[in-house]
């Protein structure tokens, strides 16, 4: 079910809202930046997002082709979303929102979505990573 979620980093200078359907699966991905931030991820296309406040507080951080903007607050460093620019799996530009950053998330909720894994370590996103128990 789509609904609208308020999200933040930790300090609350960058502050979200994205109409998401946890429903329609999560995600995480073994590649070396999610794996060290275990980050766990609902997809959303940029008309379904709005920054509310933080945009001058981001930081973006890129490495090997570029495509995906790792963003992070400048003051306390937690990563509330990234997004992806073309050419990626989708074809189009995606949002991905760190689910530990929607401040009203019910668990429930979280527990009952799908989870698919991403072997991004060797850039064979379609496939399921051999190991998933670290992620």
């Amino acid at each position: 079910m789509l609904k609208t979620y308020c999200g933040s980093c930790h300090c609350g200078a960058v502050r979200f809202e994205a109409d998401l359907d946890l429903s329609r699966g999560t995600g995480k991905c073994n590649c070396s930046v999610c794996w060290k931030m275990r980050l766990w991820t609902v997809k959303v296309r940029p008309e379904a997002f709005h920054l509310v406040a933080g945009d001058d507080e981001l930081i973006n951080y890129q490495f090997n082709s570029g495509v995906a903007h790792h963003l992070f607050c400048r003051h306390c460093g937690v990563r509330p979303f990234e997004w992806v620019d073309i050419p990626n799996m989708t074809g189009a530009k995606y949002y991905n929102i760190n689910i530990a950053c929607l401040d009203d998330l019910d668990i429930e909720e979280l527990m009952a979505a799908p989870l698919t894994y991403f072997d991004g370590r060797n850039d064979d996103w379609g496939a399921t990573p051999a190991e998933t128990r670290h992620l």
